[in-house]
């Protein structure tokens, strides 16, 4: 029975925290055919006779909110110092607080669009004392949070960008195989991962030139020809580069004088067209995975698959049924002697005005500023190493915390800045834009279908056993 008193757990939320863990890693399945929905042909033909049933409030807050901040922080339970004593570079950092996922870096890279029938929505991030105030706000473990708590926290990261669902022609290259007939359909909810490269690709490019010498890698564009500055610099490289000689024919990046001396690890140079996404976006995989649970524990129906994808995800037509998100796209302009691998050659997305930006121009005045910003949030007064208030939280005792964040705090050496910003500056006067082996907002390829499930289609043709939390859901959850 329901418990109706005031500030009482939704039965929804009681059953689902109660949910064990086990259970959902074991019983977790794709299941696709939501409410509403017929299968037109084949052994499981099924004409519903139901009208497509969106998801509560409630649970679409619960998916919401369960991609986002924990109120909890990161634990910095590494050395401070290399073995011998001698100091070490230990920032390598973006955010302090920590996600309901495994981040790179903690580089919080990862955002999502959420797709129902009212529209399509950025589900917006905070960072560090935002998130705090408005984390204060709520009771400190979900455990303890009403319907209205949820609810709250949800709507207060929703921002929409269209009033219409996200959708294209049901056809090549939009939608193939299956998901013409069951992808993204009426009362389904969609969340659709992307991913700002730009920030973490500076944040590794600073953190790896912030180490001891002998362990900073040259970096090389392993895409264009090697172009000596003088008759010397050939000479120069075959001393620096001994056995490495083919290598010569990449270019340097910051030039020959770069690969002199014990500055950089000339054994083993760091291509840049070989670094893909920099695993920046394994972030979204880790966010599926626990949303696919969340859902079992739900008894919703969960099913990640391919979503629409670049570049035809940035197509909005209404006229010829496309209604695709808005991006501002970067041009190279370029003259090619030499045709780049792609995308170099295409247009980069690179943000929404004043909603989702990468660290590119125009949204920077120059590359040497998009490095100076990352370096600011980090560094800076309200930074991941700039905020004791911040950065002790995981402590039980604040001197143990004071000293990592004394040694944490150490900004990058000019040196590395300078390089960092070479390599940066080079990548975009060279193809017109930033990065160039990948795009600024990478789109993983996937994205995860939420719905009340066809329960006739499923008693039909299925094993009870295979869906029984499914079946349970209306019961639970009381609102259909």
């Amino acid at each position: 029975m329901a418990d109706d008193r005031p500030g009482s757990p939704h039965p929804g939320l009681r059953n689902l925290f109660s949910y064990p863990l086990m259970s959902a890693i074991t019983e977790r399945r794709t299941r696709r055919v939501a409410r509403g929905t017929s299968i037109s042909s084949g052994p499981t033909i099924h004409t519903s006779t139901n009208a497509p049933v969106p998801l509560s409030p409630l649970e679409e807050a619960i998916l919401i909110v369960s991609t986002g901040l924990t109120g909890g922080v990161t634990m910095h339970d590494v050395p401070a110092n290399n073995e011998d004593g001698s100091p070490r570079f230990s920032a390598p950092l973006i955010n302090v607080l920590a996600r309901s996922a495994s981040s790179i870096d903690n580089a919080h890279a990862v955002s999502f669009f959420l797709i129902n029938d009212e529209g399509t929505f950025l589900i917006k991030q905070f960072r560090n004392q935002q998130a705090l105030d408005a984390l204060a706000k709520l009771p400190p473990r979900w455990e303890d949070w009403t319907e209205a708590n949820w609810i709250a926290a949800a709507n207060s990261v929703k921002h929409r960008l269209y009033t219409e669902r996200l959708d294209f022609p049901r056809e090549w290259p939009y939608y193939f195989i299956w998901n013409r007939q069951l992808s993204n359909r009426p009362g389904t909810t969609i969340l659709l991962p992307i991913v700002d490269l730009t920030r973490q690709f500076i944040n590794v490019v600073l953190s790896l030139l912030s180490e001891e010498d002998g362990q900073r890698p040259l970096f090389i564009d392993d895409w264009q020809e090697f172009r000596p500055e003088s008759p010397l610099d050939v000479a120069a490289l075959a001393g620096s580069l001994t056995g490495l000689v083919p290598r010569i024919s990449y270019h340097i990046i910051g030039g020959a004088k770069r690969a002199q001396g014990n500055w950089l690890n000339n054994k083993y140079p760091a291509p840049i067209g070989l670094a893909g996404t920099l695993r920046t976006d394994y972030e979204t995989f880790f966010q599926m995975q626990n949303l696919m649970l969340i859902a079992q524990g739900m008894g919703l129906g969960g099913w990640i698959h391919a979503a629409v994808g670049a570049p035809y995800l940035y197509e909005r037509d209404p006229a010829q049924g496309k209604f695709g998100i808005e991006f501002r796209m970067q041009k190279p302009d370029k003259k090619w002697h030499r045709w780049p691998p792609l995308p170099a050659t295409l247009d980069n997305p690179i943000g929404i005005d004043g909603v989702l930006e990468s660290l590119t121009p125009p949204y920077v005045k120059s590359m040497d500023a998009a490095v100076d910003q990352i370096i600011e949030e980090k560094y800076g007064p309200a930074g991941t190493y700039g905020d004791h208030s911040i950065f002790d939280r995981s402590y039980k005792q604040p001197e143990v915390g004071d000293e990592f964040l004394k040694l944490a705090s150490r900004r990058p050496s000019k040196d590395a800045i300078d390089y960092t910003k070479e390599i940066c500056n080079y990548i975009y006067d060279t193809y017109g834009r930033f990065p160039a082996h990948v795009n600024a907002f990478h789109v993983p390829g996937v994205w995860l279908q939420f719905s009340n499930l066809e329960l006739e289609f499923y008693d039909k043709y299925f094993k009870p056993e295979l869906y029984h939390r499914q079946a349970a859901h209306d019961k639970i959850w009381g609102n259909h």
